[in-house]
């Protein structure tokens, strides 16, 4: 459109120039002939003054009627390509300047319900107050109470993280924002923290809201002065969004990350993410609620409790993937049943098929519940089957003492493994090598022994000590996690 317009100022111009032009040459004509008697001897002066008035005839007939000539004469290729490409420019920029806008977020409305999800009766009790929270605040704030600003769900995959946010959200019957954390890296190239910005932007229009940012290890992994500025600049303004809530605006921030050891300080520090919510595997009992849920409504020919037993290990997606391999198998049959048959070759599928799940034998859940019962014995807390891991309380200042309890409880399994079955066994060795952390810690930073190794030699003695007399508590341990997959004191 501008081209064209600058296209039609540049022809009135050269109209004009024409005139004038002619009006010079015109004037220039007559004041020679007037100086000089000779020029009008020659017939090329009249032949000149003669196309200087038809010229100036031409473009003032032009100027007079240039809409009509502008219609007639039809616009040149080059001309035509030139506005095309002008629009073309025109349309790239529109779409350039109005990118962010046509990325907004927008929230959905759940309608997943805590009844809907089955095997978490104690991560609902402590998300409860948090719908209690959204749909009554005032209860709250009349005594001046402010709820945790951000809560982190830690948990293995497949364990329902995303499913809980939802239904917190659906319970609460509030906005629901989902983000994952590499959306706001890897999608919006350069606008991390514009993208952070206008979530938490919209999210505080629509309160009360919850944010729901999945794996949000991919954003917030520890800074360690690398290049990555852009990440950098993105985890630099979700924490400047959370400073922003004052804790009574209806906002809740809920991360879900199963790889909390890479996080950085700064978003576990008070005043974020103030409450974590750790989930593990489903036990015997939550696998047995879990079956029932996803086999609701549906004619079934197997025994559901032997099929809980069976799957240790198996997460809740593992077993809904299950399920429905199971009813695949069974429409394949043209049957409405789903027998054991069904269930063999689902679980065919899902061990040795592309969905690979392993799946325990009776040996091997014996070495688990055998490692995880001399753990529970020395630490004295909740464990359960897969726990590869101590929930460690957090102290600036440990003692001595507590640093040698932190590491047996890290060796506390892999002792009682040995010892028990008479050979050593490779279960978690992850815990062998945080064990080893700690002693070297000790003699590296504390300056508290001369020698890692002669740290977990000691600890390993007091070890066999205590689980050799103390044989039957741990084989009354080892029974319960055979049967609930879970210790509880």
């Amino acid at each position: 459109m501008f081209q064209k317009l600058d296209s039609n100022n540049n022809n009135d111009k050269n109209l004009r120039f024409m005139m004038i032009s002619a009006s010079v040459l015109i004037g220039l004509f007559i004041y020679t002939s007037i100086k000089s008697d000779n020029v009008m001897q020659n017939g090329s002066y009249f032949v000149g003054i003669i196309f200087l008035l038809i010229l100036m005839v031409v473009a003032f007939y032009l100027n007079k009627y240039k809409e009509k000539v502008r219609e007639m004469i039809p616009a040149n290729k080059f001309q035509t390509e030139l506005e095309n490409s002008a629009k073309q420019s025109d349309s790239l920029k529109e779409t350039t300047v109005n990118a962010p806008a046509q990325n907004n977020v927008e929230p959905i409305v759940s309608h997943i319900k805590f009844r809907d999800i089955a095997g978490i009766e104690s991560i609902k009790e402590e998300l409860e107050e948090i719908v209690d929270f959204l749909h009554n605040p005032k209860k709250y704030r009349s005594f001046g109470v402010t709820l945790p600003k951000g809560v982190l769900l830690v948990g293995p995959p497949g364990v329902g993280k995303t499913l809980i946010a939802r239904a917190v959200a659906g319970e609460a019957d509030v906005p629901f924002f989902y983000q994952s954390g590499a959306s706001f890296v890897h999608i919006y190239v350069g606008m991390g923290a514009v993208r952070v910005k206008e979530l938490f932007s919209k999210a505080k229009s629509m309160a009360p809201a919850i944010i729901f940012i999945d794996e949000i290890d991919a954003v917030g992994k520890s800074r360690s002065g690398g290049n990555n500025d852009e990440r950098e600049a993105t985890l630099n303004e979700l924490l400047t969004q959370m400073d922003g809530f004052d804790g009574q605006n209806g906002v809740i921030v809920i991360a879900a990350t199963n790889k909390i050891e890479v996080l950085d300080e700064a978003l576990l520090r008070a005043g974020r993410f103030d409450r974590r919510v750790f989930l593990s595997l489903p036990s015997s009992a939550d696998r047995l609620k879990i079956l029932k849920l996803y086999t609701r409504g549906k004619d079934i020919n197997f025994d559901i409790e032997k099929l809980a037993n069976e799957t240790s290990g198996f997460n809740s997606a593992a077993l809904a993937t299950l399920i429905n391999e199971a009813l695949l198998n069974m429409i394949k049959r043209d049957d409405s049943i789903i027998c054991e048959d069904d269930i063999n070759s689902a679980k065919q599928k899902v061990q040795f098929g592309k969905k690979q799940q392993n799946i325990l034998c009776e040996t091997q859940k014996d070495v688990l519940a055998t490692y995880q019962a001399c753990k529970a014995f020395v630490i004295q807390k909740k464990v359960s089957l897969f726990d590869d891991g101590i929930n460690e309380e957090v102290c600036d200042y440990p003692s001595r003492s507590e640093l040698i309890a932190k590491i047996k409880g890290y060796l506390a399994g892999s002792v009682g493994v040995e010892l028990i079955k008479k050979e050593p066994y490779a279960v978690f060795p992850n815990e062998l090598q945080k064990a080893k952390e700690i002693a070297n810690d000790m003699v590296e930073k504390y300056g508290m022994a001369r020698s890692s190794d002669s740290i977990i030699e000691e600890v390993k003695g007091e070890l066999k000590i205590a689980i050799s007399s103390n044989h039957e508590e741990i084989e009354r341990l080892k029974n319960m996690m055979m049967k609930d997959e879970v210790i509880v004191f």
